[in-house]
């Protein structure tokens, strides 16, 4: 059994642990924030509260760390933990550029750890079912994806959360949760070469804007058309159309309450489908997958070339937001 650190008590370094308790092959151990009163949260759960993550890293009795951080830290962290020859799960983003996420990775290459991040939308039931579908060829040459995902949770935030600061959460609501359809983007076109975006706050005090639309052109020549909004109520679809073909999956509701999803199907001859799948584990599957890459030497079912080139396509999807012009796809 991995034994793990979640490094970051706030709201989702809580629902990790929580996701983890029925958990065969992920132990929590320890958990570590800068605030101290966050410690009852770690005693109610009968973990080991440290203060820091140098703290944890000092722990020989701890596999691998968990980064539940403000984006901004997490390439130091990963830094640091890989020195330490501690193993690395990252949250969304990796990083906030393409040069630290390969600088990243390959730290942790040279130290022998493992890294993971936390994209667990590739790992619910009918995104799964869709890539084997596009693998078998069942929708024929890739055209476009089309895909939103958006929410009003942060509506109700404090101003001073970190999750609402200019240099956390650059283009709105890119971080939250646009990143996630980037990276199925990626996972199912590959190498991306331009990206045009515009962000703009319409409906919210959220000063990093409410309306993310964003296009992002691959080098296959499709186009992922992704949208991200907070400021409406949740939405959550992910489609890819083919030559022969298209599939879109409908979230019921939002992951954190998830009432399953619907993948629908229609044919080049016009057959359409309906395929229903119950809600399913995607947070705890990805860091069992993580903890399976380390135990037993399994490939991690996330290649690290998606990694950076995920990160790659936030970074010029950011620059594209500032500049109101095409931007390049680095790498």
């Amino acid at each position: 059994m991995l034994r793990l650190a979640v490094i970051g008590l706030g709201w989702w370094g809580r629902t990790i642990i929580d996701a983890l308790a029925a958990s065969a092959a992920v132990k929590v151990t320890a958990a570590a924030d800068t605030n101290p009163a966050t410690r009852s949260f770690a005693q109610e759960r009968g973990l080991k509260f440290l203060p820091d993550l140098d703290a944890v890293l000092a722990e020989s009795g701890i596999d691998a760390v968990l980064l539940a951080t403000p984006h901004s830290l997490h390439f130091e962290q990963i830094m640091r933990a890989a020195g330490a020859r501690k193993h690395v799960f990252c949250e969304k983003p990796l990083c906030l550029s393409r040069k630290e996420a390969a600088t990243a990775i390959a730290a942790c290459n040279a130290a022998g750890v493992k890294l993971g991040v936390g994209h667990e939308k590739r790992f619910e039931p009918p995104n799964v079912a869709l890539r084997r579908m596009v693998e078998e060829g069942r929708l024929g040459t890739l055209l476009q994806i089309e895909a939103n995902f958006s929410q009003n949770k942060f509506l109700t935030l404090a101003a001073d959360n970190w999750r609402l600061d200019a240099r956390e959460a650059p283009a709105g609501p890119l971080t939250a949760t646009g990143i996630h359809l980037v990276d199925l983007s990626v996972s199912f076109l590959g190498k991306a070469e331009s990206a045009f975006a515009s962000v703009a706050r319409l409906a919210s005090n959220l000063v990093n804007g409410d309306t993310l639309g964003a296009l992002l052109r691959f080098r296959s020549g499709a186009n992922a058309l992704l949208s991200a909004m907070l400021a409406t109520p949740f939405e959550g679809r992910f489609a890819v159309y083919g030559s022969n073909g298209w599939a879109e999956v409908r979230d019921k509701a939002h992951p954190e309450a998830s009432q399953g999803w619907t993948l629908l199907c229609s044919t080049r001859d016009g057959v359409r489908s309906v395929r229903e799948f119950p809600p399913a584990p995607a947070v705890r599957r990805n860091i069992e997958a993580f903890a399976a890459a380390i135990l037993e030497k399994a490939p991690y079912p996330m290649p690290q070339e998606e990694m950076i080139e995920t990160v790659a396509c936030l970074e010029a999807i950011i620059a594209s937001a500032r500049s109101g012009r095409i931007e390049t796809v680095a790498g």
